[in-house]
Parts: C-alpha cells; sequence; structure tokens
C-alpha cells in the first residue's frame, strides 16, 4: 500500500472533479458511507474506458457513486447495480436521478446472493464490480463469474482491506476482524489459483483486483 504523502501527492494531481461529484463525496464523507477512494476510482475508470464495456453489473451500490462515475466516463454503457441497504438505495435512485443518469443505470434492491436469477435475464456482462461485503466476496464471484462475457474482466474493490491482509491476524483487535481479513485473504489466493483466469492486483485506493480469462 502507498503512504499518505505519496497517496496525497497523486490526489492532488487529479483534475478537479465536477461539483456533483465533490458533493457526493462529501455526504459519504459525513455519512460515512463507503465509497471508492479517489484513486481507485481513477483506476477503476480508466481500465474501464481501455475495455470499453457496453454492459456492466455493479454488486454494492451504496449511493450510486461509483455507477455514476463509470456511467459518465463510459456513455454508451448501460449499468444494473445491487444494494442491500434500503436508505443507500433511496439515495443512489435520488443521485442517479439528479443526474439525469436513471435509462441507463438500473438500480435493484435486495441481497446480490437472491437474485441472480433476475440479474440473469439481463447478463452476459463484459464487466462485474464487486464492491459489496468483504465477507462474501468468494460468494459473490462464484455467483455472477459464470454471467461474464468471453472477453469480460471481473473488478474487486477493497482487496487489500487497508493492508491488513498482509499482517499477522494475531495483530487484529476482534475475532471478527481476523474472520473477515482470513476470508479476504482466501478468495484473494483462490484469484490466483483459477486456471482459466488471470488476475493482478493494483495497490491503489484499497488495492483493486482485475480478474481475466486467459
Amino acid at each position: 500500500m502507498l503512504n499518505e504523502e505519496v497517496i496525497t501527492y497523486i490526489e492532488n494531481l487529479l483534475p478537479e472533479r465536477p461539483i456533483y461529484v465533490q458533493q457526493m463525496e462529501e455526504f459519504a464523507k459525513q455519512n460515512d458511507v463507503p465509497i471508492m477512494e479517489k484513486t481507485g476510482i481513477e483506476v477503476l475508470l480508466l481500465l474501464l474506458s481501455l475495455q470499453q464495456p457496453k454492459k456492466i453489473l455493479e454488486i454494492g451500490t451504496a449511493i450510486g457513486y461509483s455507477a455514476i462515475r463509470m456511467a459518465l466516463k463510459l456513455p454508451e454503457a448501460e449499468i444494473f447495480t445491487i444494494e442491500l441497504d434500503e436508505e443507500r438505495f433511496q439515495q443512489a435512485n435520488r443521485n442517479i436521478k439528479e443526474m439525469g443518469l436513471e435509462k441507463r443505470i438500473h438500480t435493484m434492491h435486495g441481497d446480490a446472493l437472491e437474485l441472480s436469477e433476475n440479474v440473469q435475464t439481463f447478463a452476459p456482462f463484459d464487466a462485474v464490480f464487486i464492491d459489496a461485503t468483504k465477507a462474501k466476496y468468494t460468494k459473490f464471484f462464484s455467483l455472477y463469474e459464470p454471467m461474464l462475457s468471453k472477453a469480460g474482466i471481473i473488478y474487486t474493490d477493497n482487496v487489500l482491506f487497508k493492508g491488513t491482509v498482509a499482517r499477522d491476524r494475531s495483530e487484529l483487535k476482534t475475532r471478527r476482524q481476523r474472520t473477515l481479513v482470513r476470508k479476504l485473504n482466501e478468495f484473494n489466493h483462490s484469484l490466483f489459483e483459477l486456471n482459466n483466469y488471470e488476475t493482478t492486483i493494483i495497490p491503489v485506493g484499497d488495492g483493486i483486483a482485475v480478474t481475466r480469462r486467459k
């Protein structure tokens, strides 16, 4: 992971974001809503702009920040996004509507592990972006990987979890933290062990795994 000094340096190099994007970032900060870090979202958007996916599945809408950023970066893409939390789901819908993107960003409320049959009707997806409950990453991947198009790519955020995956788990304070880090570490290892996929982890933001078919 990059140290704070380097992260601040890179963030200061980024072009100023539109006011509505800054407002969403400030709302997330004030209301403790997890959204992608500034350097992480910029890398994801660059990768997506190179890939040019036409259909994207996002697991974990939160307030719609990343879905909106993706839609603005990829004006021809259609995005399907799932959110479990009712309050965040409603806030995401408000943000998406305010941006006039409701025709390209389709929100679904519920547990992503229970909505696969509905999501299947919109498959295949050129890109799948996993950014929800970290303890369920393995299940999300297994459930939605079959819905990936032939040249599709799966992007997974927070795979380094503030560097804790590289530490001795005995250093973590709670049992919940130790369990979460263990599951996340197992998920990371499983990505690199897939025979028909290749994966790399980019240590920006909170760590982004990029997985594509060989």
